[in-house]
C-alpha cells in the first residue's frame, strides 16, 4: 500500500499577531525600527502582511513615522508622553497641537488646521504662537508654494516633498548643483565603459555599476555640502537615463542599500555611447511631437503658440 505523502499546511501569520510583534519591536528600540529590523526579526512574514500591518498601525496611531537622513524609522507613540506635554492645555490648544501631530513630517497647513478645528483666525494665530514658543511645534516653508508654511512637532524631520530634498536651498532649485551630479556620475560610469577587456563580453559586464558605487565616488569627491543618499544618487542617474546616456540591468541583489533591490534584485547602470548622433530635427521639439501634422500656420497648434518651440530656443 502506498503511503499517502504528508502535505504540512503553513499557518498564515494573524494579522493581529504581526502588529502586536512590531509594536513590541518599537517599545524595545525607542529611537525607532527600521524595514530591516523588521525584515530580520520575521524573516518568515511577506512584503504585504508587514505594510499592511504597519499601515494598520499607523492609521491608529499607535506608531509614527520619522527619518532618519535617509532613513524611514517607525517609533512608538506613547500616549502618556502626549498627554504630558499637552497637561493643562485647553481643549482648543490640545486639539491643534493633535491636529497638527496627525500631519507627521509632511505639516499642514494652517488653512486646514482652522478647518479641522472649527476655529477663528484670531483664536488660531494665539494658539500656534503658543505652541510655537514652547518648541512644541514649528513652522517649515515649503517649496510646493514659496508663500505658505506647514506645521509639524518641533522634534520631526521635514518629509522630502515639503524641503525638496537636496536639490533645494531655501526653496530654490539648484539647477548648477544638479548638473555637476549629472556629469559626475556619467564620468564614473564612463571610465568604467574605457577600461580594456580582451573578451568583450568581460568589458561590457565590468562597465555596469550599482548606484552605491556611483554614491560612494560621488561622497570621496567632496562637491556636495549636502549629505547624499543612494536614493539621491539613483534619482540622478534616472535623468542620465532618460537622456539616453545611461542604461540598466537587473541582477541579483545580495546586500545592498538601494530603494531598487527589492524582491532580491538590484539595478546596475552602465554609461552608452550613441553610433552616430542624432540629427538636429530630432533634438528640436518638431522632432519627437505627437501632434506635428496637425501643427500648421494659423491652426490652434502652431509654431507661433508651441510652448516647448519657446522653451527650447529659450524665447
Amino acid at each position: 500500500m502506498a503511503v499517502a505523502d504528508i502535505v504540512i499546511k503553513q499557518e498564515a501569520v494573524e494579522a493581529v499577531d504581526l502588529q502586536d510583534r512590531i509594536l513590541e519591536l518599537c517599545k524595545g528600540t525607542p529611537k525607532g525600527i527600521s524595514d530591516r529590523t523588521i525584515l530580520q526579526d520575521m524573516p518568515s512574514v511577506s512584503a504585504e502582511q508587514r505594510v499592511a500591518a504597519i499601515n494598520r498601525l499607523l492609521s491608529t496611531g499607535k506608531i509614527e513615522l520619522l527619518k532618519s537622513g535617509s532613513q524611514l524609522l517607525y517609533k512608538y507613540k506613547d500616549d502618556q508622553q502626549t498627554n504630558q506635554k499637552t497637561k493643562g492645555f485647553e481643549l482648543e490648544e490640545k486639539l491643534v497641537y493633535q491636529t497638527i501631530e496627525e500631519s507627521s513630517n509632511k505639516g499642514i497647513w494652517i488653512r486646514d488646521i482652522r478647518y479641522k478645528c472649527n476655529l477663528q483666525m484670531t483664536q488660531l494665530n494665539r494658539i500656534i504662537k503658543t505652541l510655537e514658543s514652547k518648541k512644541l511645534i514649528k513652522a517649515v516653508k515649503s517649496v510646493a508654494a514659496s508663500k505658505k508654511k506647514v506645521y509639524m512637532l518641533f522634534n520631526l524631520e521635514p518629509d522630502e516633498s515639503v524641503t525638496g530634498g537636496a536639490w533645494y536651498s531655501d526653496q530654490d532649485f539648484e539647477a548648477e548643483f544638479v548638473e555637476v551630479l549629472n556629469q559626475q556620475c556619467f564620468k564614473y560610469l564612463e571610465q568604467k565603459a574605457e577600461k580594456l577587456h580582451a573578451d568583450p563580453v568581460a568589458r561590457r559586464n565590468a562597465s555596469y555599476a550599482p548606484a552605491e558605487d556611483v554614491w560612494k565616488y560621488i561622497t570621496q569627491l567632496g562637491i556636495s555640502k549636502v549629505q547624499l543618499s543612494v536614493h539621491d544618487i539613483e534619482t540622478i542617474l534616472s535623468t542620465l537615463i532618460f537622456d539616453g546616456r545611461v542604461e540598466t540591468t537587473i541582477v541579483s541583489a545580495g546586500t545592498s542599500t538601494s530603494r531598487t533591490a527589492v524582491s532580491g534584485q538590484k539595478t546596475l547602470y552602465r554609461a552608452i555611447f550613441p553610433i552616430v548622433p542624432s540629427t538636429g530635427l530630432m533634438t528640436s521639439p518638431c522632432g519627437v511631437c505627437p501632434v506635428i501634422d496637425h501643427c500648421r500656420d494659423g491652426a490652434a497648434i502652431s509654431p507661433k503658440t508651441c510652448i516647448y518651440m519657446k522653451d527650447w530656443l529659450d524665447l
